[in-house]
This record gives structure tokens, sequence and C-alpha cells, in this order.
């Protein structure tokens, strides 16, 4: 549940050292309804004119960590700069839980407009698993530039309406992810969840079997630094709410 969260709401940035590169360093709170804080995000964005580097590592805490058996996560986006919006040439996903690791593999080829996957997994240090597929569909989006590409990528957009992106990472939805702005007649309602200091407000709709009726509306509140601030999913399973804060 805390991964989907995590992998979906929200997920974060994390830049390498480039040249003249401008470093941002974004971390968030996670909290889960009744269980309270359920772990952190350090992110480090760093990029400029010309390419850019997101790395993002997911740590659980408390009953969290418990559960999941001290499962950790690390993000990596790389990839190079159009028109200020950051478009993914590569992104990797690795999670370890004891002495299993899975690897996940994403290459962007923009040119043929393909994306190729590969999936490795060890177990005891011995790798057990090892394919590379070609994915259906085609996108510039990664989950981690989808997230934080979100504030330049809607803020032109007219209120009131629904758009479409597309990312990779998201294959049992054939990439598809729903962006819906709200018009000043909807705003108060996500204001209520997410707080009054946002400067743009939007809403990301799923399908993950995790939620409650298998689909997820993702509550957004960007700030001016066109970072995402917090991010909510209602009332999953009947624990709660899903929430996301941005400390630092």
């Amino acid at each position: 549940m805390l991964r989907r969260m995590i992998i979906l709401s929200g997920l974060f940035l994390l830049l390498g050292n480039f040249a003249s590169a401008k470093v941002t360093q974004l971390d968030y709170r996670a909290t889960f309804g009744i269980f309270g804080t359920v772990g952190t995000i350090k992110n480090r964005l760093t990029q400029n004119a010309e390419t850019y580097e997101i790395n993002t590592k997911v740590r659980l805490a408390g009953l969290a960590k418990v559960l999941m058996g001290g499962q950790t996560e690390h993000y990596l986006s790389k990839g190079h700069m159009k028109d200020g919006i950051m478009v993914s040439d590569f992104y990797q996903m690795t999670s370890e839980k004891g002495d299993k690791k899975v690897v996940k593999e994403y290459r962007i080829d923009h040119d043929k407009k393909s994306v190729t996957k590969r999936v490795r997994k060890w177990k005891k240090e011995r790798l057990v698993e090892d394919h590379t597929e070609r994915l259906k569909f085609y996108a510039e989006d990664d989950l981690l530039t989808l997230y934080f590409n979100l504030g330049n990528a809607v803020k032109e957009k007219q209120k009131g309406k629904t758009y479409l992106f597309k990312s990779v990472g998201l294959e049992k939805q054939k990439g598809k992810v729903q962006i819906t702005v709200p018009d000043e007649g909807h705003v108060a309602a996500y204001k209520k969840d997410l707080g009054q200091d946002g400067k743009i407000y939007a809403k990301a709709f799923i399908h993950q079997k995790n939620f409650r009726k298998k689909k997820g509306d993702i509550l957004l509140s960007v700030a001016e630094d066109g970072f995402i601030h917090r991010s909510v999913i209602k009332d999953i399973l009947l624990y709660g709410d899903a929430k996301l804060t941005r400390i630092k």
C-alpha cells in the first residue's frame, strides 16, 4: 500500500552533479491514517539547461517498517530538458527486502518512440531471473518526472478540464494517467484536504488494486516554486488518508 502511494502519488527527485547545475533537496514525510508516520522520502534534484537526474530514497518507519520487513526502495531517473520540462531517457526502480532484490530498468528511445523494460531478480545474491521486453506504449515521462513536472505541465492548462498524460512504470494501465485541474467552483474541496497555501491544485486518477473500489484519486498541491507541496489519497481501505507532506 505505502509502496503504491509513494510510486503513484507521489514520489521524488534527486539529481546528480553537473557543471553549473542547480541542486534542490526535496524531502517528504508519509503518513497513513491511524498508523501515523510510516516513512520518509528523500529526493535530490540536480539539473542544468540540458540534462537532469532524479534520485529518490524511500525509508519506512514504525509499524510500516515492521510489516514490510524492512523493505527499502530507490528510484533513479535521468534524461534531458525540453522547453523547461524534464524528459526521461532512463528510469530505474530498485527494491530490497531481506535476501531479495528486484531491479526494473526502462530505456526510452524517443527517435523510435519505444520503451524497453528489463527486470532482474536476485535471491541470496544469486541472479534468479532476467528478462527484457518492449512496452506496448511510449511515454516521455516516468513516474518521477510525471510527479515533479506537474507544476509546469498544468500551469497553462484551462481549469475545469481533465488531461491525459502517459508514464512508464504504469504498465497495468497502459501508462495512462488522467490529471484534472479544478475550476474555482471546485477548488475549495481540494483546499480542505491540502491547505490554503497551494499555487496550483490538481487531481490524478489512477487504477490500483490496493485502493478501495480499485481506483485512487490523488489530490495534489503545487507550491510557488513549482514542486509538489502536499498530496493526499482519500480513505484507503477504511484506514484513513494517505498523505505526503513536504518537510524540506
